[in-house]
């Protein structure tokens, strides 16, 4: 469990995404007649685990080749499908066009009828476009089916009894910790992530509050959701009581003696009584003695422990959800369609709200790479957020496709717009010329944002 959990999360989400969206080209490329030379899931530079192909309608393999059998050659336009290594992607190499599998220089001098480049512009549109396209639908069909699976269910903010806990970012204008959120301007918020959204994207001016018995208005900096994304914290989380659900064996906890059911009440004599609180506390006493106060089957006993370097004590708590009253509403089949199809918009045209921010100082400090992406995944395999940050993660991969630039889907669709403009055709060795432009960007990109990566899991 563990951090194995979250790759094998991260490696089945990406598989499953690249194999649809590259089926989106094939399935196009297909229905015009359009020879597709490979099909492959992941990169195979130097060798590939898997190739397979249909010869005189049987199918034949190789394994952890480093090219394919000579006798394929003779069978063009049966296509080759394989499995890579390299977990970065995948290609569906289409006969006559100008990719990262191919040049122009590679391409015969006479178009051929099955190729790419002999088709007009609106079939090329296509099977470019429909990458992007199977990768949206397969984010609705998912969001349908996590809907009509498990419903929605949701913590409504006026639920959360304990108030929240702000970043320092928000303290600065004015939260305090265990304050109550009412109100967004003149809307109420359904759930803490709507909130966060809200403030994020939406040019919020003002937030109404409880503290203790009196409502307080907040208002909020235009550079607000600037500074909370280079805090990279978000603006809030929940507050609950901390009492321990289990002791990971061989750790300081149950060295100290801590046990499953005690409720933490002070640290170091100052009384303490919420989850987040001991996490910031804790992250400041590594590997130096401390004293918790419990309370155990209504006796008050205090214990000595040492964090471990991490700043842990080695328990986990118990569940949150069992502090609030969460809603759940559920959905048949046929109300679960237009639920998905709606959240699914909702969702892209929440990503792209908050694409701008990318283009910021702070934005551009949190961009990140695999890393970050695996986090999402939880520790302990969960299907409901696993199929969900699939879906989210889909929109994404569909967004960032359709960017005009060159090496990406949107940089193809462009030109192709363009012709259809001009009625001129951008040459072979044009498109082949921009692609290496193009490819290059989203090099350094990848570099740049797996370096965040490092660089946050090593200095902070």
């Amino acid at each position: 469990m563990g951090i194995p959990t979250q790759v094998l999360g991260l490696l089945a989400s990406l598989g499953l995404l690249v194999f649809v969206h590259e089926l989106g080209h094939f399935f196009f490329a297909r229905l015009f007649k359009t020879r597709v030379e490979k099909f492959y899931l992941f990169f195979n530079p130097g060798f590939s685990i898997l190739r397979m192909k249909k010869i005189n309608g049987k199918r034949e393999f190789s394994f952890f080749s480093k090219s394919s059998p000579e006798s394929w050659a003779d069978y063009p336009e049966s296509t080759e499908w394989g499995l890579g290594w390299l977990p970065l992607g995948g290609y569906c190499s289409i006969s006559g066009m100008v990719d990262e599998t191919k040049s122009a220089d590679s391409l015969g001098e006479e178009p051929q009828p099955w190729e790419y480049r002999s088709k007009p512009a609106w079939q090329r549109f296509f099977i470019i476009v429909g990458g992007v396209l199977f990768n949206f639908v397969s984010a609705i069909i998912l969001y349908v089916a996590i809907f009509f699976t498990w419903g929605d269910s949701y913590l409504p903010i006026e639920n959360a009894k304990y108030g929240f806990k702000f970043s320092e970012t928000a303290q600065k204008i004015g939260f305090q910790n265990g304050d109550k959120i009412l109100m967004i301007d003149t809307i109420k918020p359904v759930d803490l992530s709507d909130f966060s959204i809200k403030v994020l994207v939406d040019n919020v001016k003002e937030i109404t509050v409880l503290r203790d018995t009196q409502l307080f208005k907040i208002a909020v900096p235009s550079d607000f959701a600037r500074k909370v994304v280079g805090e990279g914290k978000g603006i809030a989380t929940y507050q609950f009581p901390f009492v321990i659900g289990s002791v990971v064996k061989d750790t300081p906890a149950e060295k100290a003696g801590f046990q499953s059911g005690d409720s933490l009440i002070a640290f170091n004599q100052t009384p303490m009584n919420y989850f987040t609180d001991y996490q910031d506390s804790l992250n400041q006493y590594k590997e130096k003695p401390i004293t918790i106060r419990v309370v155990r089957s209504g006796m008050v006993k205090d214990l000595h422990v040492i964090p471990n370097k991490d700043g842990k004590l080695g328990v986990s708590p118990v569940d949150p959800v069992n502090y609030f009253e969460t809603k759940t509403t559920y959905y048949n089949f046929f109300q679960s369609i237009p639920k998905g199809l709606s959240f699914g918009v909702e969702q892209l045209g929440t990503y792209i709200k908050q694409f701008k921010l990318v283009f910021t100082k702070e934005g551009a400090s949190q961009i990140g790479g695999f890393g970050s992406i695996g986090k999402m995944f939880p520790q302990e395999w969960d299907w409901i957020r696993f199929w969900e940050n699939t879906a989210f993660l889909a929109i994404i991969l569909a967004f960032m496709n359709i960017l005009p630039i060159p090496a990406l889907d949107g940089g193809y669709i462009l030109f192709i717009l363009i012709e259809m403009i001009t009625r001129r055709k951008p040459s072979d060795k044009f498109i082949g010329y921009a692609n290496y432009i193009g490819f290059a960007l989203l090099l350094l990109l990848l570099l740049y944002a797996n370096g965040m990566d490092i660089i946050r899991g090593f200095f902070k």
